[in-house]
């Protein structure tokens, strides 16, 4: 592939990265970064790119993710300033605090209950993670599994966790809305 078709195809996945790094790193500005960097490393080893039959997204996630991973552990390492140390135990949201990683402007979902959007943001990020890579960008468990690097067994786990969570979160809703719960699975009545 050459430089300028590799670049074509990489630009086409630049909304669908933003919207993931958002929910990662739950910051528009971090978001920013990582994309940012993604690309640059993309860009970099775009010589090294051979296409799977996937093509460029999956690689595209697993450098996003792997540079979110190794900055976190990077910044895990540094210091922590006296006043960062004393906040940490308060359980009030702190001004400065980033804003909720779901984005309408990024998934444009207005169609969304604010329950539905809730209960999504209330999932452990691996969880999440995988749910969004899987419901949203329509990825398949072998792609999310080389994305994230853990076994394709772990990615169906967290997958059927993750809908187990939502489904128990939402019962209350769904029967609002007069759809019968019955264990997992929602029927309307």
């Amino acid at each position: 592939m050459d430089r300028g078709e590799f670049e074509r195809l990489a630009l086409e996945q630049l909304d669908a990265l933003h919207r993931m790094a958002m929910q990662i790193s739950r910051r528009h500005d971090e978001a920013d970064d990582l994309v940012q960097e993604t690309y640059l490393r993309a860009l970099k080893a775009a010589d090294r790119f051979e296409d799977q039959g996937q093509g460029v997204r999956p690689w595209l996630y697993r450098i996003l993710f792997n540079t979110f991973y190794t900055k976190r552990k990077r910044d895990n390492r540094g210091p922590t300033s006296v006043a960062e140390f004393f906040n940490e135990e308060s359980k009030e949201t702190q001004p400065a605090e980033p804003p909720p990683a779901w984005d309408l402007a990024c998934f444009d979902w207005d169609h969304v209950d604010d329950r539905l959007k809730a209960a999504v943001e209330n999932l452990k990020p691996e969880y999440r993670a995988v749910l969004l890579l899987w419901g949203i960008e329509g990825m398949k468990y072998r792609e999310i599994a080389e994305i994230i690097q853990t076994p394709i067994g772990t990615v169906m786990s967290r997958l059927h966790r993750a809908r187990k969570l939502l489904a128990d979160d939402l019962a209350e809703y769904a029967e609002d809305l007069g759809v019968r719960v019955a264990g997992t699975n929602l029927t309307e009545t």
